[in-house]
């Protein structure tokens, strides 16, 4: 099923909450070529409709969109590559194009050294439209590129713009819904519609959205944190970006390093960037072990940069596509394991007693024979019942 945020990109007509913004946008193309300022900046909170807006002015225009993630071309070199030419070669296709360098604020570190200087050297010479979106422009980091820029500033959006949207999806898809339930669901998302849109896909599988659905959200927040956590170390090779990602989970470090042990081999293709991956998992458990055993939890520092920066930059490039993330069964084999060997335990306790001898002893070379002969003789499995005094779920579990 195509996501309801790809099947339902607005329009500049259909974007809400953003009027003064659209008129901005629109004025800035049709007048690109008297402009002395070749770049728009967009800015403001996540999911409020700044690269939706930049897409649907490519659409609305014929404009050929070229678009990069400042997380994935994070130094000259690759921008260069990827935006060297685009910004010069006339489209063969479209009437132009648009260039969009989404995110600008993940730039940081080391490895973004030259990038800064290059976008603002490719925004003097460009000859079609750049649209920049970050949250904060007015990082310091970006003061070269934020001067050659017209800013725009987008808005949060309030309750009623995403109740709307929402409304309108619904109609499309023949959802019913309560109105109370959507307008709760509305708000709970903050201002960020993307954020909305998708728990209104998730929450509508029946096709309706009840007030019970609603707070059915409250449950899944633990596991959606995670998630997003996950996206941002796989989904990126910046580690600046990464590093924060599981600042603000409610999981434990085990936890994590399960849910990233299960998920890394379906975002991993390449064997190299898998195998250097697992490599800062694994160095991530040996800190955790020596802080169980020294208790030197100053450790703790170097497990989350394994987890989080170490395995962002153990791949060379971003993998295209969404993977499916799910939580491991290990926790619940573990479990199973547990409970049957706690069973198999108890019932060798009751024999041991009964033989003057040890649970061990028991275990390892009575036990065998004992459960054979309880399952294959009615007669002993009745006598043994009545001598162990063993109770119906241990009867239950001798009987497998």
């Amino acid at each position: 099923m195509l996501p309801f945020i790809k099947k339902y990109q607005p329009t500049l007509d259909t974007i809400k909450g953003q009027d003064s913004a659209i008129q901005q946008l629109t004025t800035f193309l049709t007048n690109f070529k008297n402009q002395k300022k070749k770049a728009l900046f967009l800015w403001g909170p996540s999911g409020v409709g700044k690269t939706s807006s930049a897409a649907a002015l490519a659409k609305q225009y014929n404009l050929d969109l070229i678009e990069v993630n400042a997380s994935d071309v994070r130094n000259k070199n690759q921008i260069q590559e990827r935006l060297g030419n685009a910004i010069q070669q006339q489209s063969l296709f479209s009437e132009g194009k648009l260039i969009l360098i989404d995110e600008i604020d993940g730039l940081s570190g080391r490895k973004d050294r030259g990038a800064v200087p290059t976008i603002a050297k490719l925004i003097d010479k460009t000859t079609f439209p750049i649209i920049i979106t970050a949250y904060n422009p007015y990082d310091q980091k970006l003061n070269t590129i934020r001067s050659r820029s017209m800013l725009v500033e987008y808005a949060a959006l309030d309750y009623l713009a995403i109740t709307e949207i929402l409304k309108i999806i619904a109609k499309e898809e023949k959802i019913t819904y309560d109105e109370t339930a959507i307008k709760t669901l509305a708000r709970r998302a903050g201002g960020d519609a993307r954020a909305a849109i998708n728990d209104f896909q998730i929450l509508t599988q029946d096709n309706k959205l009840t007030k019970e659905s609603i707070e059915s959200l409250h449950d899944r927040e633990r596991q959606e944190n995670i998630i997003q956590s996950l996206l941002k170390v796989f989904k990126t090779t910046n580690p600046q970006v990464a590093l924060p990602a599981f600042d603000y989970v409610a999981e434990d470090t085990d936890k994590i390093l399960l849910w990233i042990d299960e998920n890394l081999p379906k975002e991993y293709k390449k064997n190299e960037d898998l195998a250097r991956a697992y490599e800062h998992l694994s160095k991530a458990d040996i800190y955790k072990g020596r802080i169980r055993r020294w208790q030197h939890w100053r450790f703790m520092v170097y497990i989350y940069h394994h987890l989080t920066a170490g395995i962002a930059t153990a791949k060379e490039e971003k993998y295209p596509g969404f993977s499916s993330y799910k939580p491991t069964m290990r926790i619940l084999k573990i479990w199973q394991a547990n409970m049957k060997h706690a069973k198999k335990k108890a019932i060798s306790k009751k024999i041991a007693i009964h033989t003057h001898t040890s649970t061990r002893r028991v275990l390892e070379s009575t036990f065998p024979y004992f459960k054979e002969a309880f399952r294959s003789n009615k007669d002993y499995a009745e006598g043994m019942t009545e001598t162990l005094e063993l109770d119906k779920d241990e009867v239950a579990w001798l009987k497998k």
